[in-house]
């Protein structure tokens, strides 16, 4: 192919930092900041941006597993282009793009031009 294309942006490294951070090193040189807890709560799988969309139930009863806190246990490459993440809670159907997983940063860089 001739002419230049921009590098592809992917993770260099990703891994857990204490239990309740996700921190990916970019090949820009960017370091990205992710709470589990916000990743799961941007799950991109159809059944999690269904649930968002609908109107919080102000009768909803816990169920005792729902009280334990998420933490992830697994989290495999697809491809070159994305993270699935596997939960404590069986939940497995995200698939995160690394464009959404860039767009998540959490970072004080990236939070204030958000």
């Amino acid at each position: 192919m001739s002419g230049s294309s921009p590098q592809a942006l992917v993770p260099v490294t990703l891994r857990r930092e204490g239990a309740d951070q996700l921190i990916i090193e970019w090949s820009d040189g960017h370091r990205s900041v992710h709470a589990w807890k916000n990743l799961r709560r941007h799950c991109p799988c159809a059944g999690c941006r269904e649930e968002r969309e609908k109107p919080p139930d102000p009768f909803r009863i816990l169920k005792p597993a729902e009280l334990v806190p998420l933490a992830p246990v697994a989290m495999a490459p697809v491809g070159r282009y994305a993270y699935k993440i596997t939960w404590s809670d069986g939940h497995d159907t995200g698939i995160f793009t690394l464009e959404h997983l860039r767009s998540l940063c959490e970072c004080p860089e990236c939070q204030k031009k958000g």
